[in-house]
């Protein structure tokens, strides 16, 4: 089972929200996830980002690979980088 870090789109018409989940690549955009990790809000001022980095990091571990604006929002809250670190052996404070 191939498995992605993606977006899943809520809010209104015209007003997004996005939920940041773990779901199996071949379920729909909308469809059935397997955990929440966060969500985006890029209406608000300033724009709000909330991921749980502990679970975002344990997915990436188990071999999860996010979406590209995913992998763009995970590299905002610092997820990405201690990763990458962890995966070339650094410690990072």
């Amino acid at each position: 089972m191939a498995v992605r870090i993606r977006l899943r789109r809520m809010g209104a018409k015209k007003r997004p929200f996005y939920r940041l989940v773990v779901a199996d690549s071949r379920s729909p955009r909308d469809g059935r996830f397997i955990e929440s990790l966060g969500y985006y809000n890029p209406i608000s001022e300033p724009v709000e980002i909330q991921i749980d980095e502990e679970k975002a990091l344990d997915w990436l571990r188990k071999g999860a690979q996010p979406s590209d604006t995913a992998r763009r929002l995970l590299e905002q809250v610092g997820v990405m980088e201690k990763f990458q670190a962890e995966k070339s052996g650094q410690k990072l404070g």
